[in-house]
């Protein structure tokens, strides 16, 4: 058997571990884990896209008389172990600004308890996101192939979740859950962007939603889809201002195909039609077609191109 000197490769890692730890100011302080956990996460979502979608997602051994009782007990495991994770990112927010352990704690659970309430809400904007994906694409057999199959469907179970975990004030989770989907899908839709009800991404890879995105009703993408910023405003000492309106907004209706990039908080009119590789950074009419033969054909005006 090989030997290797892990104890000095230990000591040259717990090195470097302080080094970081240093320059982040963070605690050398003995105790347990102060970061939420992808696993957690990963083993939490699971279970929620199971008690969400018992019949298809949850075990395969479910019976229909027994569907009640998995999706309860499969929810409050799952409600309890969020709250693990909630509470702690909300220690680790918390460490430039003190707060009373009592107070993280009711935070955290009042958090969850919104999240939970949510839930039956979430099913129903799920089920019309499944509804369109198979009434625009002809070659779905099946809203249950829909729900098994699709990486958009995959990636808007995710976002629906993390998005609700984004406006109670959990981003970290939001984002971890986010980035699960965008690992597995390649489709990568910010935590913070508002998404309504009947929107279907086909195929998927390469999509990129940014966090300030605001897409309304029945919208489709198609691959390579970009929604994302123009430039990055900064402050008077050259950090990026976090949070200001920078994606674009996306009206009902919008069919937005492969290769597409849109950039900045422009508007996209209501039932506009945006084709293929077309670069775009102005407003598009309601109604509007536009074409890499239209923007050719049209005034040069610095806008779309």
């Amino acid at each position: 058997m090989a030997h290797f000197e892990v104890s000095d490769i230990v000591r040259a890692l717990h090195g470097v571990r302080d080094e970081w730890r240093d320059s982040q100011r963070r605690s050398r302080e003995p105790g347990a884990r102060e970061f939420p956990s992808r696993d957690a996460l990963t083993q939490i979502v699971e279970s929620l896209k199971g008690a969400l979608f018992p019949m298809r997602l949850g075990p395969p051994d479910l019976r229909h008389e027994s569907e009640d009782f998995y999706v309860g007990h499969t929810l409050d495991a799952a409600l309890q172990a969020l709250l693990v994770q909630a509470r702690l990112e909300l220690n680790f927010n918390a460490r430039h600004e003190p707060r009373p352990a009592s107070e993280i704690d009711d935070t955290a659970t009042e958090a969850v308890r919104r999240f939970a309430n949510a839930l039956p809400g979430l099913r129903r904007l799920l089920d019309s996101d499944v509804l369109a994906a198979y009434q625009g694409d002809p070659a779905a057999r099946s809203v249950d192939e829909v729900l098994l199959c699709y990486p958009g469907v995959l990636a808007m179970i995710h976002h629906r979740l993390a998005h609700e975990l984004y406006k109670l004030g959990l981003p970290l989770l939001a984002r971890i859950v986010a980035e699960l989907a965008h690992a597995q899908t390649g489709i990568d839709i910010h935590p913070g962007a508002q998404i309504d009800a009947g929107f279907f991404i086909d195929h998927g890879t390469g999509v990129v939603i940014g966090e300030t995105a605001v897409i309304g009703k029945r919208v489709r993408l198609y691959q390579a889809v970009t929604l994302g910023a123009k430039r990055f405003p900064t402050d008077t000492e050259g950090n990026l201002q976090k949070g200001l309106p920078r994606h674009p907004v996306v009206e009902d209706d919008v069919v937005i195909y492969a290769g597409a990039t849109i950039l900045g908080r422009v508007t996209l009119g209501k039932g506009a039609v945006i084709g293929g590789n077309v670069w775009i950074t102005d407003d598009v009419p309601p109604g509007a077609s536009v074409t890499q033969a239209s923007l050719q054909n049209a005034p040069k005006t610095g806008g779309a191109a």
